[in-house]
């Protein structure tokens, strides 16, 4: 192999090293242009499919074709199969279905059925994956040189986390879509102060504010999109805001639901209601901010003193360092 023409640094050519972080820039420039130009409108699809189902509702068509009631017996058959044995082993609960249905629903999963297929998920994957780590434990020598006590933590960890999966991956979902959903609340409160006093009536206002907010934020924009659906074919107005409290794990929302509701008994002002609502939302998010800013300093005081510290030491003192060792050699 022929020596390097230009400069190294650590026997690597410079030039051959510049020429290849090159590409990589010019790489990710071109992805990153691709990314902004092909972007896409995450509420057009979620918007399209809450429009037909009120088209559905209005017209009073569930599932009128053979085809359609084809495809929803073909959908709910595997449900069904898992509903029966789980039955059959005496652990469906009607209430532990319902817990499940409304976790969905707080997930943004509005298909009802999976709720059983959480409940069956509980079930079985502490089989299938603890079965395999108790056999590899004590069935083999892979682990013989581990203590009793540590194999069984193993095993017990293992079953008690596949147990669990099923609850831990719903409330990360909801704990995120919930997130999502409280950013985006005191700005759709403004946009409703506006539409109430424009003259718009509550289903109108919730649709636009939907339609406003459904770029910047997704699942808010679903909300209410699929709350003015329900406020345009309920005969009790109190159950869609009833619903929106139940799809939504905040007690933010709770609280604009029990407005809502009261205007619509009392027949009070909403846009004072809603005006009052937005400035305690907007004051709960500047705390928030001003929390993180002041627990800033205390989480990184850990990566300061590993990583900052020793490199700023090595270039403050490594020069007089190598001085220092220069002088000694030369003596």
């Amino acid at each position: 192999m022929a020596p390097p023409s230009g400069p190294t640094i650590l026997g690597v050519d410079v030039l051959w090293v510049a020429t290849l972080l090159a590409a990589v820039a010019a790489f990710a420039v071109l992805l990153a242009v691709y990314a902004a130009t092909t972007v896409r409108d995450p509420m057009a699809k979620r918007v399209k499919a809450l429009n037909e189902r009120r088209e559905q509702l209005k017209a009073g068509i569930t599932a009128s074709t053979s085809k359609r009631r084809a495809k929803l017996v073909q959908r709910s058959e595997a449900t069904d199969r898992i509903r029966n044995i789980l039955s059959s082993l005496k652990v469906l609960q009607e209430s532990q279905v319902k817990t499940a249905q409304t976790k969905l629903l707080q997930a943004g999963i509005r298909r009802k059925e999976f709720a059983v297929a959480v409940i069956f998920g509980r079930l079985v994957l502490p089989i299938v994956i603890g079965g395999p780590v108790l056999y590899l434990v004590y069935g083999t020598t892979m682990f013989a040189d581990w203590s009793p006590m540590k194999a069984y933590g193993l095993v017990a960890i293992t079953i008690i986390l596949s147990y669990k999966f099923p609850d831990l991956y719903l409330k990360n979902k909801i704990t995120k879509r919930s997130n999502a959903i409280r950013k985006g609340l005191p700005d759709a409160l403004d946009l409703l102060v506006i539409c109430a006093e424009a003259g718009l009536t509550v289903d109108a206002a919730f649709g636009r504010v939907a339609r406003e907010l459904g770029k910047a934020y997704p699942e808010l924009g679903e909300e209410f999109s699929l709350t003015a659906i329900e406020l345009g074919f309920l005969t009790d107005r109190r159950q869609a805001f009833d619903n929106l409290a139940n799809r939504i794990n905040l007690d933010a929302i709770r609280g604009v639901v029990t407005t809502m509701i009261q205007t619509e008994k009392y027949g009070t002002p909403l846009a004072s209601a809603l005006r009052v609502l937005s400035a305690e939302f907007r004051n709960e998010r500047m705390m928030r901010a001003e929390e993180k800013a002041a627990r800033l300093p205390a989480i990184m005081t850990i990566p300061l003193i590993c990583f900052i510290l020793p490199v700023l030491f090595i270039v403050i003192l490594g020069p007089a360092a190598c001085s220092i060792n220069d002088s000694f050699i030369n003596r």
